[in-house]
């Protein structure tokens, strides 16, 4: 069901339970809450403590919650909630805030949105995509008409709302919103409206629009940005469906770009900013290595390397100067970012495998519903231990927070925890 952005912005929204007396465990972020798209710094890395075991044999599943609908949305977790997403119906997207311990629902909130994607893509579904971020006092959640929603975390209540295609006059993005909110001091960051945009996180005004492609197909942005410091300066790193950028934060402006060849655009993968560099790999194409340097007339951008290995929809994680990247053929490789050299390749997965890193250790969700737990060996794939947590598909990125491992299955959430390692 395809919705005008009329009919959208008129939608209906329904506060549909009571807000439970459970307490919010805080209105600031700790350490190990995983509050957005790859956790905190968005690169899945997690604190060195609590320390995981070397196997998962202490892991017990602590709650299972089936949902009405689908979601490839990543859950986040903050204090002692977790939020998560679904689509209904075809009709309408929810969502839920639940607590962490027991999966309780604590408030649950909707609004009509809902489309379907290109023919090519329909075997991902037509459901709701971007990963929620959250800042401890507000939860930010993208729907897939292109609209950015504003709750409280502790109430679900609206604060605000922008609808992207109003407000910037675009159309519908043909593969809907796929990038997850960046959520860095008072602003919001992300890919829509055909452009990427910086906002207030307080009302949802615009501050900035850069990198304008205009929307309809080649204008429905998959990456998900990153903030860091390239040749120097301080800069938000974003990948469009043919370019990597690097955007001056104070004003958008557009301090350097490099075309990225991916098929039909495919260039999904979260930019991976190592030293001044960036590693990129794209769908049916190639994996590269862009070195960023300051000259006196601005950045120069050079690829210093690339190979044949093709990625898709897996974001890598580096450990010392080596990316472990799952690839397009579900096989997982190691690179050394430095020279560009393929280390070692393993047997195939499934078709989409999330990461986190603690340490020299690499907790994988596999697509097919197994956790890998492996070292992060650039010599070898050393598989730790594996275990089947879901016979369902796993498409949504892992959280990891302290002890908790969370999972959004296709149609359900789980929590598992390391008991050997729990208070």
């Amino acid at each position: 069901m395809r919705l005008c952005a009329r009919s959208y912005a008129a939608a209906t929204f329904v506060f549909l339970c009571c807000v439970s007396a459970t307490a919010f465990a805080g209105d600031s972020l700790a350490p190990t809450d995983w509050p957005q798209w790859r956790g905190p710094g968005r690169a899945c890395r997690v604190p060195e403590s609590p320390k995981w075991p070397d196997d998962l044999d202490g892991l017990e599943q602590s709650w299972r919650i089936e949902m009405a609908g689908p979601s490839y949305s990543g859950p986040i977790v903050a204090g002692d909630r977790v939020f998560v997403t679904e689509t209904v119906d075809k009709k309408k997207e929810i969502v839920r805030a639940l607590d962490r311990k027991t999966g309780k629902e604590l408030w649950k909130v909707d609004w009509l949105g809902s489309m379907s994607v290109p023919f090519f893509a329909a075997r991902n579904g037509s459901w709701i995509r971007s990963t929620p971020a959250t800042d401890g006092e507000s939860l930010f959640v993208a729907g897939i008409q292109d609209v950015l929603v504003c709750l409280d975390v502790k109430t679900g209540n609206e604060r605000w709302r922008v609808d992207f295609k109003e407000r910037y006059g675009t159309s519908n993005p043909d593969f809907g919103c796929v990038c997850s909110p960046m959520v860095r001091g008072d602003y919001v960051y992300m890919q829509a409206g055909g452009s990427f945009v910086k906002l207030n996180k307080k009302d949802g005004s615009s501050v900035w629009r850069t990198l304008n492609d205009g929307g309809g197909m080649y204008g429905s942005a998959f990456s998900s940005p990153v903030f860091d410091e390239i040749a120097g300066k301080p800069q938000v790193i974003v990948q469009t469906r043919e370019k990597l950028a690097g955007v001056d934060d104070a004003d958008g402006k557009v301090l350097w770009e490099q075309k990225v060849p991916a098929f039909r655009g495919m260039n999904i993968l979260t930019p991976t900013v190592f030293k001044n560099g960036i590693f990129t790999s794209s769908h049916r194409n190639a994996s590269y290595f862009y070195q960023v340097s300051e000259s006196g007339n601005g950045f120069n951008v050079e690829e210093t390397w690339s190979d044949k290995a093709k990625g898709y929809m897996s974001s890598p994680v580096v450990v010392g100067d080596y990316a472990y990247l799952h690839l397009g053929n579900g096989r997982i490789s190691c690179f050394d970012l430095r020279s560009g050299e393929e280390q070692w390749r393993t047997k195939k997965f499934g078709d989409y495998m999330s990461m986190a890193v603690q340490g020299d250790k690499i907790l994988g969700l596999d697509m097919r519903g197994g956790l890998v737990l492996f070292m992060a060996n650039p010599k070898e794939f050393e598989l730790l231990d594996k275990k089947k947590v879901s016979d369902e598909e796993c498409w949504a990125h892992v959280a990891v927070s302290g002890n908790d491992i969370i999972i959004r299955e296709l149609n359900a959430v789980s929590a598992w925890r390391w008991k050997a390692n729990s208070e």
